[in-house]
């Protein structure tokens, strides 16, 4: 069995009396699509945030490929391999897509000069990332000028520049019509198994297309963990979760 890349371990995250984390112990496998759901207040939003260092746990521990990150900041744990894309924007608006994905390829390289378009080779990476996402030929345009679909894709481009080896992807298909969540499921769908990926998402047709695994979260807590075919047939899920979902 391939072995975790990413854990935690007894996660706890408190808001004055509020758990917003409750012991939450989790592994993720190499390669592997793991989908963390749950209704709105549960912790998913919080769970991210501890992961990538954004906000520090009370108790718990985070493990990113046998390293302990869990004191690291967001900075250094981007460097050992954790990029997140991210439910609201992150773009430059007025720098042109392919300097959007320059600024994260040069990112803890060196210096960028916002309205530089970088070297030839920066210029012919970011290139390829955009045609990866689906924006082949649009690295001219500005990205304020891009459609709400085209800026999730340019988003997930600036998170690939990273060259992560895990990928948190925080809603990717949110506010899509059913066009642009079709393709930035296939997107998703198509990239490197060498890649692990973990996704909150609300649309269960997107959990249950990309996901090997899910994980149920409420109140702070794992309520279930297990593949999509046990998640459909859990009674203690369906009543906290998916039978409200379908019933919306």
């Amino acid at each position: 069995m391939t072995e975790a890349v990413l854990e935690v371990r007894e996660l706890r995250r408190e808001f004055g009396g509020i758990h917003a984390l409750d012991g939450v112990t989790l592994a993720v496998r190499g390669g592997e699509r793991l989908a963390v759901i749950g209704p709105n207040g549960a912790g998913k939003t919080t769970f991210f945030n501890v992961l990538t260092g954004e906000i520090p746990p009370t108790a718990g521990t985070v493990v990113l490929e046998g390293r302990d990150v869990t004191g690291m900041s967001a900075p250094r744990r981007a460097r050992h391999g954790l990029a997140r894309m991210y439910q609201k924007s992150e773009l430059f608006d007025g720098l042109a897509a392919r300097e959007n994905v320059a600024l994260a390829l040069v990112a803890g390289r060196g210096p960028y000069r916002l309205g530089t378009a970088g070297t030839a080779a920066e210029r012919a990476e970011a290139d390829r990332l955009l045609e990866r996402v689906g924006l082949a030929g649009q690295g001219l345009r500005r990205a304020r000028a891009l459609s709400h679909g085209e800026r999730r894709q340019l988003e997930l481009a600036l998170a690939l520049a990273r060259r992560p080896r895990v990928l948190l992807l925080d809603e990717p298909t949110a506010g899509m019509s059913p066009a642009e969540t079709q393709l930035i499921t296939s997107l998703v769908a198509e990239l490197d198994r060498s890649l692990t990926i973990l996704i909150v998402e609300h649309d269960m047709d997107v959990v249950f297309r990309l996901a090997d695994r899910i994980a149920v979260l409420h109140e702070g807590r794992v309520i279930a963990d297990g593949t999509p075919v046990q998640i459909r047939g859990d009674h203690v899920v369906n009543d906290v979760y998916l039978g409200r979902v379908v019933g919306a």
